[in-house]
């Protein structure tokens, strides 16, 4: 096997900025074929509820399912593959279930009130929502962390019903998919992938129930689907290729931080893994490791691809300057294997998720840390956040005015009523004012 190259970037060349720019360009365009295809299958699952889910699911998963309630996997079923698991991986998914719990439990937001002087109170509300959906991908890719990172902050959170669908091609489910989500507490489960599985959650058929928000990873029709149906629904976000960001000092094992680039770039082809350092020879030293540990790889061609197309080395003068960089960057996943990563971390305004020290590495948070795994990709971590229990509660406002408090609030809503000459809303207030 060739050595692999893999692209050299330094903060002193003058077009440093422009080269950051195009190795951080992912072009996966508005396909106008998909976006069609997509959308006509949105408008016959609403239009023909279970038929059309059906029809879909026979075709693209090969089934030959007859009645809707075929799609639909028994509670004794999940339980049966909770049961039927190994005790080492049923013991290694009761751990990361149980850390996930208990980070969630933190993050859950509590109602508050306060009362002014005149006796007016006001405050905040916060409820679960209903009834939510979680897309968990079928096939190859078997996620059961991501089961427990979707369902289990979401039954922190007190959602009702959580509804789960999940493609099952020419009928097989996977077993430790179905013990996750059993051990997260999922509610229902139907066996249905696609955007016939996303438009189905959102306007709900005869059989399957129309839910609030829609949540889970999925591949490119996926995720058009949840773009399309958002404003119907709510969704958590759509998620780009898995990204890594790695500043070391250069005093860390290069094996172990080779490793650490893999383990993203092993997700698939579009993924992308950075290391940046301060020290020219270090970054020499990780490309020695990427080009001896790469022959030893599972999916050696997919991680080759994603780091000669999407990787970068970049050599930095300091680590204030590394920062910049990554705040520039704002990646998914950031690992900070230096000396004091919290001094380094003060600097660091957006990533998806810190991964401090160098014993930290970011597979940890994929599944078992505690922290949730869905993260903002794209440099979205600019203005977003990781999912957690907030993104299944809501906050109504309360507004409880005194008698006292009607008429002071009144007389300057009656100012500014009359400003915009909104009359009616003007006068509603003026009722309540006593003089």
């Amino acid at each position: 096997m060739s050595n692999i190259t893999i692209l050299k970037l330094n903060t002193t060349s003058p077009d440093f900025n422009q080269q950051l720019k195009n190795l951080l360009a992912f072009d996966e365009t508005d396909d106008l074929d998909i976006h069609q295809r997509v959308l006509a299958i949105i408008a016959d699952v609403r239009n023909n509820g279970d038929k059309a889910v059906i029809d879909y699911t026979n075709r693209f998963d090969n089934r030959q399912i007859t009645a809707a309630a075929e799609l639909e996997l028994s509670p004794e079923s999940l339980k049966g593959a909770w049961n039927g698991l190994p005790s080492e991986q049923a013991q290694a998914l009761q751990t990361a279930a149980d850390r996930i719990r208990a980070y969630a439990e933190r993050q859950k937001m509590e109602s508050w009130q306060y009362t002014e002087a005149d006796g007016t109170v006001l405050g905040q509300k916060i409820t679960p929502l209903d009834r939510v959906g979680l897309y968990v991908p079928g096939g190859k890719a078997a996620y059961p962390s991501s089961v427990l990172m979707n369902a289990i902050p979401a039954k922190v959170a007190g959602v009702a019903e959580l509804i789960m669908v999940v493609p099952a091609p020419n009928g097989e489910t996977n077993e430790l998919v179905l013990a996750a989500a059993y051990l997260a507490g999922v509610d229902r489960v139907f066996t249905i992938g696609g955007a016939q599985a996303v438009a189905a959650l959102a306007y709900g058929t005869e059989t399957i129930p129309a839910v609030a928000k829609i949540v889970g990873p999925g591949n490119i029709y996926v995720a058009t689907a949840k773009k399309m149906v958002f404003g119907q629904v709510g969704i958590d976000m759509i998620a780009g290729p898995s990204e890594i960001l790695i500043i070391c000092d250069g005093q860390t094992n290069p094996d172990w931080i080779a490793m650490d680039l893999f383990s993203q770039a092993e997700h698939d082809e579009n993924a992308q893994s950075i290391l940046i350092s301060t020290d020219a020879a270090y970054l020499d030293a990780v490309e020695q490791s990427i080009n001896k540990l790469l022959p030893t790889m599972e999916r050696a061609e997919i991680i080759r691809t994603s780091l000669t197309t999407r990787g970068a080395l970049i050599k930095v003068d300091n680590l204030d300057q590394a920062a910049e960089v990554a705040n520039m960057i704002a990646p998914e996943h950031l690992e900070l294997s230096v000396a004091e990563p919290e001094a380094l971390c003060e600097k660091i305004r957006h990533a998806g998720a810190i991964f401090m020290g160098r014993y930290t590495a970011e597979a940890l948070g994929d599944y078992c840390a505690g922290p949730n795994h869905v993260l903002p990709t794209s440099s979205t971590a600019r203005f977003s956040s990781p999912l957690g229990v907030y993104d299944f509660q809501k906050r109504s406002s309360l507004i409880n005015c005194s008698a006292a408090g009607a008429d002071t609030l009144g007389k300057t809503a009656s100012i500014l009523a009359r400003g915009e000459s909104l009359t009616a809303h003007a006068r509603s207030a003026e009722y309540r004012i006593k003089s």
